[in-house]
């Protein structure tokens, strides 16, 4: 993956995770929500196994989800790091509007 592929998908992963993030806060009304979730997001993201798996089968689950995150090259790391930047940056938007006064739904 070229240098300029990781930019944009960086910006992306960043604007994404920061709009999903500002949204949850903002309806659900609590704060780190998808900071939280964002987790599970990676999960289903990486891992190749269903969700159910990891309560039918965790013997076999867990290992996979375990050797697929090891796998991961350092491009997908630093792409979904930033996008946890993002759900970080959300809330810290969020408390910065409600210190001043702004009321969100």
């Amino acid at each position: 993956m070229g240098i300029v592929q990781m930019f944009v998908l960086s910006v992306l992963f960043f604007v994404l995770f920061f709009g999903i993030g500002f949204i949850l806060n903002m309806l659900l009304r609590s704060t780190w929500v998808m900071a939280i979730i964002f987790p599970i997001v990676v999960v289903l993201i990486v891992d190749d196994v269903s969700m159910t798996s990891y309560f039918t089968q965790p013997g076999e689950a867990f290992p996979a989800l375990v050797n697929d995150l090891v796998n991961l090259q350092v491009v997908d790391m630093v792409i979904l790091t930033i996008g946890f930047i993002g759900t970080i940056v959300s809330g810290i938007v969020i408390r910065i509007l409600r210190a001043k006064g702004y009321q969100m739904f």
